[in-house]
């Protein structure tokens, strides 16, 4: 059996495969919500304990592939968003685990792409894509995750990284205010302060301080349900302010994926990953983020170029998780 494991700081997806004669088959999947466990070790025994009583045989367990919300180095990696220390040696020993092997989340969720259908990528710049060029995979939710892919020794090779914490480049005097704002508060303000589920509230905070106006009752909730209250009200269309804070949202969004890919001259292809986009698809669809993707001053032509493709499977960090367990048999 594998555990393929997709943990970042507010939900944690996990799934159980049993394979053999050549097929691998998922045999139990479940989501979890973070805060209810206070460490990993925790969670994990639920999910074994509910794949039992669901009738999934749990043992023996040869390898668990862990995609992890954090910079990954060694064995034992802390969450960077969660008070969470996840340690491979002692959930092997704990669990009966063979082999626990944890990786970056997004390093896992680059790994997906090559594995995903046709039908499960929604276009919003159809580009001129290349073989074997460059490709960036990104995707904000509770944080903003970034990985590359590179060709090399005949297929993509995944390279790991947390250009979510690169310093943010505010692009307009909306932004600016708001960056302000940030830096007066907290010192240096990272891309995903701002393109994130708790980046989209800080926007709309500082909107709503900036033209003193109260807070509804709906949007007077806490963690990542203010978030999402924030998102249907300006998707529902007769909140202006909701509305306003999402549209900036995606301005710095749409600005962040063409960073990176100007910085990788990445022809083969963007990847918008992540829980937040698939569920402003229609919003995305409307120009502000391939307008804000293009923004490169000279090389607005080449960034029209580059194809730009949203994931809409959520299950993205799971597949590649799984992949890279299958291939460690």
């Amino acid at each position: 059996m594998i555990i393929a494991g997709d943990i970042g700081a507010t939900k944690t997806l996990l799934q159980l495969v049993e394979r053999g004669g050549g097929v691998a088959r998922t045999v139990f999947q479940r989501r979890y919500a973070d805060d209810a466990y206070a460490e990993f070790a925790g969670l994990l025994a639920a999910f074994l304990a509910d794949a039992r009583a669901g009738g999934a045989q749990a043992a023996p367990l040869e390898i668990a592939v862990l995609g992890i919300a954090a910079p990954v180095r060694g064995e034992r990696v802390r969450l960077t968003n969660r008070a969470w220390v996840i340690d491979a040696q002692a959930l092997s020993v704990a669990f009966g685990i063979e082999r626990v092997v944890l990786v970056n989340d997004f390093a896992a969720a680059a790994g997906g792409i090559a594995l995903l259908a046709p039908s499960e990528l929604l276009t919003l710049q159809e580009g001129d894509p290349e073989d074997q060029a460059p490709r960036v995979v990104l995707g904000a939710g509770s944080g903003l995750g970034v990985a590359y892919l590179v060709w090399a020794s005949g297929g993509y090779q995944v390279l790991a990284g947390e250009g979510g914490h690169m310093a943010f480049a505010p692009a307009t005097e909306l932004q600016a205010e708001l960056w302000s704002a940030l830096h007066a508060r907290d010192g240096f303000v990272c891309v995903e302060r701002v393109v994130s589920g708790s980046g989209l509230v800080e926007i709309y905070d500082h909107l709503r301080e900036r033209r003193a106006a109260p807070e509804s009752p709906q949007r007077q909730v806490s963690g990542e349900d203010r978030a999402a209250a924030i998102t249907a009200l300006a998707l529902e269309g007769n909140d202006l302010l909701a509305g306003l804070a999402l549209d900036t949202f995606i301005d710095a969004y749409g600005a962040a994926a063409g960073d990176h890919a100007l910085a990788l001259l990445a022809r083969g292809g963007v990847f918008v990953a992540g829980g937040i986009a698939p569920k402003i698809i229609a919003r995305l669809q409307q120009g502000r983020f391939i307008a804000s993707f293009r923004a490169k001053g000279p090389y607005a032509g080449l960034m029209a170029s580059i194809p730009v493709r949203v994931v809409m499977n959520a299950n993205l960090g799971l597949l590649g998780a799984r992949a890279i367990a299958l291939a460690m048999r």
